[in-house]
């Protein structure tokens, strides 16, 4: 009986792409001058800016990699503890991280620590807490750089102080920051995967009832109708990807596998008339208010994407083609961590870019030449195995 390989290629394709495009998107936002469909929409706005379509898409693309991570943890003959261990830990180290990352946005400027310093200091934490380190590399010292940046993380927290002078705080969630809502919606989606075995109607159930929830939280309920995940936005872009690799998985087993293409093509058009069909019911189209259509018409458009990228690297086998980013698919969090260091030391030492590179096209080439370069650092990191495991 066939199956799914553990690792698909296309999967990774698609993820550093998004990841480059997610990492130009940042640096790109302090630039004068750009398009405005390249940046985000206003919350105001019914519209859909470029940037606006590149995290859903990695959400979605978190959907699609979680099947084949569980399969492969079963595979290997990890007992039911085992895997949910795996979930949950996965989940914690996203949630903890993002934590963190959200109390930088209200870091006082009175704090002990000045703020580039903190998000320099968290930064290397998290790579001695969750670096995949080698498998030779001792116990003693792993555990004992293990410790050490829990530890650290532990001072660095009661360190820190946030709003102003006259109304100080100490950590707490504005949000979840982007990879606090990536760990709450792979939480979700990850145990509703393992607890239905897989099963691809429930899973189809799951991702209808999710999308329905979102939906009645933008008509007549209160948007924050769950505690902590909400409108269940985020989960539903990631169930769409777990549902989609399901339907992938499903014909490779019955060796149907040319239905794909028609199969995908109806799927990624029909969510997209979907969602501009129910655009004028459900607030418009919205980003930063996490709209129904919104979710539709980014999941139409990300599972289009993966049908191409299915075509062109597992079928035609050009993943040489993308070999320059292939670092952003394969250290995903890395590459994601790895400009906070670029931002801090920017703000530590005051450096300010020309206006010429800070502006227009060559502002944006300028972007553009930053991120290959922490995508290029970050494939010399994986070499040395720097990378987060997570």
């Amino acid at each position: 009986m066939k199956q799914l390989p553990k690792r698909l290629l296309s999967i990774d394709v698609l993820r550093a792409l998004t990841m480059l495009l997610m990492i130009f998107i940042n640096d790109a936002s302090g630039v004068s001058g750009i398009p405005a469909w390249l940046d985000h929409a206003k919350e105001t706005e019914d519209a859909l800016g470029f940037a606006d379509v590149i995290f859903p898409a990695f959400l979605f693309i978190a959907g699609l990699s979680i099947p084949l991570a569980i399969k492969s943890r079963i595979s290997k003959g990890d007992s039911t503890g085992q895997v949910l261990f795996y979930i949950l830990s996965r989940s914690a180290a996203l949630l903890i991280m993002g934590f963190y990352h959200v109390n930088l946005e209200g870091c006082s400027p009175a704090a002990i620590l000045p703020r580039a310093v903190w998000e320099i200091l968290i930064t290397l934490c998290f790579f001695l807490v969750w670096l995949d380190y080698p498998d030779t590399m001792a116990k003693g010292k792993k555990y004992t750089l293990t410790g050490i940046g829990i530890a650290s993380l532990i001072v660095l927290a009661i360190l820190y102080r946030g709003g102003d002078m006259v109304h100080p705080h100490w950590m707490r969630t504005s949000w979840w920051g982007i990879l606090g809502i990536i760990g709450w919606s792979y939480l979700v989606c990850a145990l509703i995967y393992y607890l239905t075995k897989g099963s691809l109607k429930l899973l189809i159930t799951a991702w209808i009832v999710l999308v329905v929830t979102n939906i009645s939280a933008h008509t007549f309920l209160d948007h924050d109708l769950l505690p902590i995940i909400g409108d269940v936005s985020a989960q539903a872009l990631t169930m769409g990807g777990v549902v989609a690799i399901g339907i992938y998985s499903y014909l490779v087993k019955i060796e149907k596998t040319k239905r794909l293409w028609l199969l995908f093509t109806i799927l990624g058009i029909g969510l997209i008339t979907a969602g501009l069909i129910i655009r004028p019911y459900a607030e418009g189209i919205s980003k930063i208010r996490s709209t129904p259509a919104w979710i539709f018409l980014c999941s139409g458009i990300t599972i289009l994407m993966f049908e191409f990228f299915i075509y062109l690297v597992d079928v035609k086998g050009k993943a040489n083609w993308f070999k320059l980013i292939r670092p952003a698919g394969t250290s995903t969090l890395t590459c994601y961590l790895i400009p906070y260091f670029q931002v801090a030391f920017i703000e530590l030492f005051n450096i300010a870019y020309p206006s010429i590179l800070n502006s227009g096209i060559i502002g944006l080439i300028r972007s553009m030449a930053t991120s290959l370069i922490i995508i290029g650092l970050v494939g010399l990191m994986e070499k040395k195995r720097l990378r987060l495991k997570i």
